[in-house]
């Protein structure tokens, strides 16, 4: 968890999420920071970032499509890649500051947190949207998003092919078991990412696999777009 310093207030645009996954390429080493940018790592025509960063909280007020911090704020940032974790903790504490837009905020505390998973069952509670899409073809031939429920049959499916891809490549092994995802009290949410809409579901949801495939859930995100600020959880009952 990373604190940031507010001495009275701070202003951002509600589609900040850019803004974290900048500044999160610019304090790790330049040769990780390019690959992941530029390519990441592949599934076929999949490209997995293998990080993943919550909501900024903190007091707050919306107006006008701004949202304004009175107080500190904190947020979270996940990777299984302990090269990725060790540079941007060490980074942002030589630098003391993190950069938000135009604002660099001072560092006030870093915290690492215990995320062991010990069961094969957890519930969870989102911290940043989970969202899971296909790219469809309209009839005039266009390209067109469709983001998916979690209470239509593809959103479990595409939550499960996710998983299996990312823990073929970070295991190099096959993923045997199926992880479940059941929701259960859950929101949908719409974010702008460079002027790109993103539908997302906030709440709580239930995850049933195995540890090692949960534990990968949650250092690299659920779902699709981590690297964009959506998939990070918190587990709130083991």
């Amino acid at each position: 968890m990373i604190t940031l310093r507010v001495q009275n207030s701070i202003a951002l645009p509600l589609s900040y999420n850019h803004f974290i996954q900048a500044t999160i390429y610019n304090n790790i080493s330049p040769e990780l920071s390019k690959f992941l940018h530029d390519k990441g790592f592949t599934y076929g025509k999949r490209h997995f970032k293998f990080f993943t960063f919550s909501r900024l909280m903190g007091e707050y007020q919306l107006k006008n499509k701004i949202i304004q911090f009175n107080g500190n704020i904190h947020f979270y940032v996940s990777s299984p890649l302990k090269k990725f974790m060790n540079d941007l903790a060490n980074s942002i504490m030589q630098k003391g500051y993190f950069k938000l837009g135009n604002n660099n905020l001072e560092v006030e505390s870093i915290k690492v947190y215990d995320n062991s998973v010990i069961s094969n069952t957890i519930n969870i509670k989102m911290l940043s949207p989970v969202t899971v899409y296909s790219t469809l073809l309209t009839p005039d031939g266009r390209k067109k998003t469709y983001y998916y429920s979690p209470f239509e049959n593809e959103f479990q499916k595409l939550i499960d092919d996710n998983i299996k891809k990312k823990y073929f490549i970070f295991f190099h092994k096959k993923l045997k078991s199926d992880l479940i995802i059941k929701p259960l009290k859950v929101r949908e949410t719409i974010i702008m990412y460079k002027n790109f809409l993103i539908k997302g579901w906030m709440g709580t949801f239930r995850l049933q696999g195995p540890k090692k495939a949960l534990k990968l859930a949650y250092d690299a995100g659920l779902g699709s777009k981590n690297s964009q600020g959506f998939g990070m959880f918190e587990v709130v009952s083991r």
